[in-house]
């Protein structure tokens, strides 16, 4: 069977008719999925190692996921924020709880978390720090990447997602990743907040040096800035704490939420922060008609229940050792360098033999869903959910294509 057969490339054809091309897909059409694993149109079988960019950290269709959205679907799925409904406050209470805060906004996608995120750490920093108003500035790292609406793109170093979208909103002020120094030099009085990943995702699952989110979270205390933790990608398991700045024993003021808190069913996002922080909110002053609705409650507080036992945590340090182990073996066999926590990995391909997208497009060939970025680097990221052995083959099916 190729990897493209005929109704394969009906579908794609028809896709690349019909819509926008924001995206270059690989050539597969998925129709129905399992846990760690989807069955395209042709009913030929891929491991999912991309898991929805970590919306699918529970794998496709969890059943207590599932049964908790059927349930709400036979009751009710909208109210607006105009009114309560009975799944609100357990939800919110049940994550603010899990993130260790005082209170939960709840959203729909990651890149409106970080719209809120931004605009109550203005409005912190305008009504508690006594920033004049108007000067407020976000300090924030190369090679982020945090969403795509005009305010976040306005301070990303991504041609690619940055170029031809000006005019770019002002106030946030870019140092490289993974130097504290550099940050702390560009911290003054009217800095409101520090906003940065854990963990840089998309930039290639890049690891900041030891020591670098207490560096980030010292300097925020002594200058008296919010420490903003995008978690969207890194948080809820995926690097085997809930959230990955856990693993450095650091607690940011706010975290910044979404994708897996969907558990790959509807989108949800949040951020939850001090009562101090999210305090400085009044009605009226920011919204959304489907944030935090009931059918999305109903399944983040079974997201959270999954999470609060610590065993998919725990499953995600154990496994990620695994595939940490199969990846570094084949470091000099056309892998460049290995970079990863937990069950998330990014790989740097020897450019002389594979751009990342053909090395994707290769894998696919094979059963294996992956995800370039930026040249030769592709990312690995299962579900929580895959089996040892399904990993141990994934990276059999690397070790196949690089040794072509």
């Amino acid at each position: 069977m190729t990897m493209v057969d005929s109704r394969t490339s009906a579908e794609v054809a028809a896709a690349e008719r019909w819509t926008a091309r924001n995206y270059h897909p690989l050539p597969v059409v998925i129709a129905e999925a399992s846990g760690a694993w989807v069955t395209d149109i042709d009913g030929r079988r891929y491991l999912d190692c991309l898991a929805g960019y970590s919306a699918l950290n529970f794998g496709h269709r969890h059943p207590a996921l599932i049964a908790a959205a059927r349930a709400q679907l036979d009751r009710l799925t909208l109210t607006s924020r105009a009114f309560l409904h009975d799944q609100f406050a357990t939800f919110c209470r049940a994550l603010a709880e899990l993130a260790g805060k005082d209170l939960v906004l709840p959203m729909n996608t990651g890149a409106e978390a970080v719209e809120t995120a931004i605009k109550v750490a203005r409005k912190w920093g305008y009504q508690v720090k006594g920033v004049p108003d108007g000067q407020a500035t976000i300090v924030v790292a190369e090679n982020n990447f945090h969403g795509r609406t005009t305010t976040i793109v306005s301070f990303s170093t991504d041609p690619d997602a940055r170029d031809d979208y000006g005019p770019y909103t002002p106030g946030f002020r870019i140092v490289p990743y993974g130097d504290p120094d550099a940050l702390a030099a560009a911290v003054d009085d009217t800095t409101v907040a520090v906003l940065i990943e854990p963990i840089q995702g998309e930039a290639g699952v890049i690891i900041p040096p030891d020591g670098y989110l207490a560096g980030v979270r010292q300097v925020c205390t002594e200058r008296n800035v919010l420490f903003v933790a995008d978690e969207i990608q890194s948080g809820l398991g995926r690097t085997g704490t809930t959230f990955a700045c856990e693993h450095e024993g650091v607690e940011p003021d706010m975290y910044v939420l979404g994708k897996a808190l969907g558990g790959g069913i509807v989108p949800v996002s949040a951020v939850a922060a001090s009562r101090e922080v999210l305090g400085v909110l009044r009605p009226g002053e920011h919204g959304s008609t489907f944030g935090g609705n009931p059918l999305a409650c109903a399944v983040g507080i079974e997201v959270v229940a999954l999470l609060r036992t610590g065993e998919l945590q725990r499953r995600s340090r154990m496994l990620g050792e695994r595939l940490q182990a199969g990846l570094h073996g084949l470091v000099g066999q056309g892998i460049v360098e290995v970079r990863s926590r937990g069950l998330w990995a990014g790989i740097d391909v020897d450019p002389a033999l594979f751009t990342g997208r053909a090395l994707c497009e290769r894998l696919a060939e094979r059963g294996v869903l992956a995800k370039d970025t930026h040249g030769s680097t592709i990312r690995l990221a299962p579900p929580l959910v895959v089996e040892e052995e399904d990993l141990d083959w994934a990276v059999e099916q690397l070790r196949t294509v690089l040794a072509r």
